[in-house]
């Protein structure tokens, strides 16, 4: 929160107005450089340290997302990232603007839009501990495939707030459209939709906010994750989304991807080769568009009513 995005380095402005001493500060280091060596009393002693990511952002390198591609990664939440190439972009549809990666001295540095979720694996979990409705998060594909629809039930997990981009920390949770033939099989289909619904919410943005920089190709999804496992969600997202969903054969890829910035470092690949599109297609499931009962376009313009209400609520 401290850095210039542009000069990446500490803003003085910032640093004076909050009166934090610059010196007191640790060095600023791209991704892709040796910041050190494993000092002794170590097993590995004198192995360099090259290779620094955060989570998204390794996230991205491991999905190989070159300028106008994203990412989603599902956890509790789920955080989507739209690489910007060497454009930074401020958003007027709310969303995050950050500094994506930067894998080597002379290498540019590429920024991203962010936005962040906050519930989504969440959901899944409420129905095990909170409402006891499976047993185990694998269970919801098995239970949601078994209807055909959602049966005109509709939910919003706004638990304590709703992030990017609507930004309501006053908003909270509402399912609605349940009658007397809802069943829990309902419940869990439309807790899979849920995470769709607020995972376009932050794409349709970023669309508005990039339309200049995003590939002319046909747009995809890479997605990673533990929900991602889940091929009735990943095929959710796909119909609501409008276009093909992407999934690594590897679906934890931040730990590797960032030992991939550490190779790049010392020379042990070039650039090129991480972001490689034959190799990139050879660990790759695609999640294509099906059929749905009830449009998404209908689905979504319900969704984003009820959200507006929670606001007028207040």
């Amino acid at each position: 929160m401290l850095m210039n995005l542009k000069t990446l380095e500490w803003d003085k402005s910032t640093l004076k107005e909050l009166g934090i001493p610059s010196e007191i500060l640790p060095k600023i280091v791209i991704n892709s450089e040796i910041i050190g060596i494993v000092t002794k009393g170590w097993p590995i002693t004198g192995i360099p340290i090259a290779g620094c990511l955060g989570d998204q952002h390794a996230a991205m390198v491991g999905q190989a997302c070159r300028k106008g591609e994203a990412k989603s990664t599902y956890g509790t939440g789920a955080f989507i990232l739209l690489n910007t190439g060497d454009q930074m972009i401020n958003s007027t549809h709310g969303l995050l603007s950050t500094v994506a990666f930067k894998l080597g001295a002379n290498a540019p540095t590429n920024y991203a839009l962010e936005g962040s979720i906050a519930i989504t694996g969440a959901a899944v979990q409420w129905l095990r501990d909170g409402l006891g409705l499976i047993g185990s998060a694998s269970e919801t594909e098995k239970l949601a495939s078994e209807v055909e629809s959602t049966g005109g039930v509709y939910f919003v997990p706004a638990f304590n707030r709703l992030f990017t981009p609507w930004w309501h920390d006053d908003a909270r949770g509402v399912c609605i459209g349940i009658t007397r033939f809802t069943n829990k099989a309902h419940i869990a289909c439309v807790v899979l939709e849920s995470m769709c619904f607020q995972v376009k919410d932050v794409l349709d943005s970023m669309h508005k906010d990039a339309r200049e920089v995003e590939s002319k190709e046909k747009f995809l999804l890479r997605v990673d994750g533990g929900a991602t496992v889940n091929s009735l969600l990943m095929q959710i997202h796909a119909d609501i989304l409008g276009n093909p969903v992407v999934r690594p054969a590897d679906i934890e890829t931040t730990a590797l991807r960032a030992a991939y910035a550490a190779g790049l470092a010392v020379g042990v690949w070039k650039e090129e080769e991480i972001f490689s599109s034959r190799e990139r297609m050879k660990r790759l499931q695609i999640l294509s568009l099906s059929f749905c009962q009830i449009t998404s376009l209908q689905v979504l313009i319900l969704l984003q009513n009820f959200i507006s209400c929670i606001t007028l609520q207040n």
